[in-house]
């Protein structure tokens, strides 16, 4: 009887120990993909998933509702392989770039009237848009 009270209180003790280990390397700044970003990668990639993250990602082939942003800038718009765009952005005839990007994300409708990017009507705060490029811009 004591032995397997003995065991029990060594596999107990035991799994503590890995417990704690678990949750001190998961807290980690190294295992946070924000932790091991300057602050202001960081509080890009938070205007990105506030605004843009419900429809987008930025991971190669990963295209949801939108399609990836990887690469986004130098890219024609409407050409990206394996998503079916709107005929409108087909048709648009730009390469994205910096101020391109910050004007149809304030607005898209007048960048590319016709988008398929409803309900979305634009991010008014030029602060965000300007986090949501620089984010955009690193992920090249």
């Amino acid at each position: 009887m004591r032995q397997c009270q003995f065991i029990r209180r060594v596999a107990r003790v035991h799994l503590m120990v890995a417990l704690s280990a678990m949750a001190c390397i998961l807290s980690s700044p190294s295992a946070l993909p924000q932790g091991s970003q300057g602050p202001e990668a960081a509080s890009g990639q938070l205007a990105f998933n506030n605004a843009c993250r419900t429809c987008h990602v930025v991971r190669e082939g990963d295209n949801r509702l939108g399609p990836n942003l990887n690469k986004v800038v130098g890219r024609k718009a409407g050409s990206l392989p394996g998503y079916n765009y709107s005929s409108a952005m087909k048709e648009a005839d730009f390469v994205w770039d910096e101020a391109k990007l910050d004007r149809f994300i304030a607005n898209p409708d007048e960048v590319v009237a016709g988008n398929n990017m409803k309900p979305y009507g634009g991010l008014a705060s030029k602060d965000d848009r300007a986090k949501i490029i620089a984010f955009l811009a690193q992920s090249q």
